[in-house]
């Protein structure tokens, strides 16, 4: 069954496209969530007519996720959260938490829904996180679990003075190897 959307569906399309779908999931839940409606001739013209409308709507939603996309990508947030011993968070991160993190500490709103985890966060650190504004439009945030960005920098400099001290073992070893 061919029908008119008449706003964004994940996975069909957006406003003004004309999608073919099951008739079940036309009558039963398009219809009456009033997200489409049937492709008729009529409807077809006065599709034609608000083109201009939904162009110019289209173009500021992508303004507007492409403004919202300079502002989150690559920020850092900070979820608190019990950690235990060796790092093991006691639960997990949500993506609600992640959302409310990043209207607290960054001022945007974003839905729960748009967060994508992937799998829950259950470790103590720096975790990315994708965010899904619009379509294909994705911000990336640092989710800081349980550290803040002092430690997690102290953290990573600790680490690389280890590295470095076991790259001078390991050289003074194949240095004694090869005398």
């Amino acid at each position: 069954m061919k029908v008119i959307l008449l706003g964004e569906i994940k996975g069909k399309g957006g406003e003004g496209d004309i999608v073919d779908v099951a008739q079940g999931y036309a009558e039963n839940y398009l219809f009456p969530k009033k997200l489409a409606v049937a492709a008729t001739k009529g409807e077809l013209k006065q599709l034609e007519q608000r083109r201009n409308n939904i162009a110019k709507r289209e173009e500021k939603r992508l303004a507007d996720a492409n403004s919202l996309k300079a502002n989150l990508d690559g920020k850092q947030v900070t979820v608190d959260v019990k950690v235990g011993d060796e790092g093991i968070l006691f639960g997990s991160v949500t993506a609600a938490m992640v959302a409310d993190a990043v209207k607290d500490q960054l001022g945007v709103e974003i839905d729960r829904k748009r967060v994508e985890l992937g799998k829950p966060i259950k470790v103590a650190g720096a975790h990315t996180v994708a965010i899904s504004l619009y379509r294909e439009i994705r911000a990336e945030v640092v989710v800081l679990v349980g550290v803040t960005a002092e430690e997690l920098a102290a953290e990573s400099e600790t680490a690389e003075t280890e590295a470095e001290a076991e790259a001078e073992v390991a050289e003074e070893a194949t240095e004694e190897a090869a005398e």
